[in-house]
């Protein structure tokens, strides 16, 4: 018997995803979690065979939570799910310790077998998690709008990033909104966010 636990925020699909796994003959969902300081009870009450884990692509550095479960639960295989993979995300995954990586629109036959698959020890990583790193998206980024958005991303107010880069006030504004066009963000922050995310910075 495989031994599951389900962590993910979204309480209706949490309830689904342990519905599933438990159907299945050979797993069993042992416990679920909603937030992350409810994880690292669960696994140090439960110890699972295998953890399937919620990455946001919007926080990357939630990778740092698989490095976690790697040194607090060394037995337990981490399976990260995420809607979207982005390069950045899928390196810092693998390079905390993530054994699988599947994407949260995957049918659910190819959940169960990534279950099975990581529990064996072996590595699964599915196609929309290996395109996004063997065919990243194209940076629409001009050089020039990236060196502003890095300004940007310390805090710099635009004269100050008009002062540095040697280009008028106007010039940076101009900048600034392309690049909230190209990224859809509404704002700076947000802009600095996405083009991270996405590996643009």
């Amino acid at each position: 018997m495989i031994h599951v636990v389900v962590a993910e925020d979204m309480g209706l699909l949490r309830s689904a995803l342990c519905a599933a796994l438990s159907s299945e003959e050979d797993i069993e969902v042992i416990a679920d979690a909603a937030d992350v300081g409810e994880l690292w009870s669960v696994l140090r009450r439960e110890r699972p065979d295998v953890l399937v884990l919620d990455l946001k692509p919007e926080f990357p550095e939630s990778a740092e939570v698989v490095a976690k479960v790697v040194v607090e639960a060394p037995g337990t295989a981490v399976l990260a799910m995420s809607h979207r993979w982005s390069p950045p995300l899928v390196e810092a995954a693998l390079a905390a310790g993530a054994r699988g990586l599947v994407s949260k629109d995957v049918a659910l036959s190819e959940l169960v077998r990534a279950v099975r698959t990581t529990a064996a020890g072996e590595r699964v990583i599915d196609p929309s998690a290996a395109v996004a790193v063997l065919s990243p998206p194209v940076n629409p980024l001009t050089r020039r709008e990236q060196e502003v958005l890095r300004a940007a991303a310390e805090g710099v107010p635009l004269k100050e990033i008009a002062r540095r880069l040697y280009l008028a006030h106007g010039t940076v504004r101009n900048h600034l909104s392309a690049i909230l066009h190209k990224t859809g963000a509404r704002n700076r922050m947000e802009a600095v966010r996405v083009a991270q995310r996405e590996g643009w910075l």
